[in-house]
């Protein structure tokens, strides 16, 4: 009777034991639970969204002994950065975005040329007022990193830009469209605009439209942007960013247009495969001859690239 009783109270030890192990578990488990439930919360509801994509894309072509003809030896390099950092709290809502681009390409015959150079930063903050609708202000500069020129002939070269010669700045409030995080439409009657030729020798020439001899020429007018960012189909994003500007000042119905579009295709993690195609009319950009004016006037312009190359996003 004795061994039965000591046998049943090492039972209920073990078995009080055993529950407050078992206990003492679930709790754990459940206050880990919790801590990953908080920090999926932390991490879906942060403020800030912060990223960037940087690509590098070279080309080689070489001929030897070719009898259709050619360039011996042809090489090109493009680099190009595009980063985000946008903050959102309830009806605040602050978008930036900074795209750079710089290229040469190298030929037997021509030597050394740029191929691609851009500055392209934008800083946009928005209240919502109403569904979809915000009371926003913008920000934007466009430039260029290094000189730049035109080449009438294989032997002659003109130099018409720097950087910040010639600089864009626009300063813009109006209401803002975005229905969801892929498209934004941006709308303003009262936008100030300011383009500045920093450069001397651009200057004293009159350039994109600055007055002889000054280096800053100040627009007022009505502004629209227009951004469009979809993966269109698996492993290919379509991104167009579309501006467009009205001098009230003068001429208002010569509208300056300012459109990027790129096709991105993703081959793998590291490898991608882009389509770019650029396209600006100024009406103050006067540096292109007629041949059968001979005169000097604004055209259409438009760069267009292809390329494969290594891509990292961040």
């Amino acid at each position: 009777m004795k061994k039965f009783n000591w046998l049943l109270m090492v039972c209920t030890l073990i078995c009080f034991t055993v529950k407050a192990q078992d206990d003492s578990f679930k709790k754990t488990r459940e206050d880990a639970a919790g801590r990953l439930k908080n920090t999926e919360k932390d991490t879906t509801g942060r403020l800030w969204k912060k990223g960037a994509a940087l690509g590098l894309t070279f080309n080689q072509g070489s001929l030897t002994n070719w009898a259709a003809g050619g360039d011996k030896l042809s090489l090109s390099a493009l680099a190009t950065f595009a980063g985000f950092a946008n903050y959102k709290k309830g009806k605040h809502n602050w978008d930036n975005n900074l795209d750079l681009a710089y290229g040469y390409v190298n030929t037997t015959s021509l030597g050394t040329r740029k191929s691609d150079d851009r500055i392209d930063l934008t800083s946009k903050y928005g209240y919502e007022i109403g569904k979809n609708w915000y009371l926003s202000a913008l920000f934007n500069l466009r430039t260029q990193f290094t000189e730049g020129y035109l080449y009438p002939t294989d032997s002659t070269r003109e130099f018409v830009s720097k950087f910040f010669s010639p600089a864009y700045i626009i300063l813009s409030p109006g209401v803002d469209f975005k229905p969801n995080d892929e498209f934004s439409l941006f709308m303003s009657p009262i936008t100030a605009r300011w383009v500045v030729v920093m450069d001397d020798t651009l200057s004293a020439k009159g350039a994109y439209g600055v007055d002889t001899g000054k280096h800053v020429k100040s627009e007022f007018g009505a502004y629209l942007s227009a951004t469009w960012n979809k993966e269109i189909i698996k492993n290919v994003t379509y991104k167009t960013k579309l501006e467009l500007f009205s001098n009230y000042k003068h001429n208002p119905g010569n509208v300056d247009i300012f459109w990027t579009n790129l096709i991105a295709m993703k081959v793998n993690k590291w490898l991608s495969a882009n389509i770019s195609v650029d396209m600006i009319y100024d009406d103050d950009v006067r540096v292109f001859e007629n041949k059968e004016t001979g005169v000097l006037g604004p055209r259409l312009q438009i760069k267009q690239t292809i390329g494969v190359g290594l891509t990292a996003k961040f």
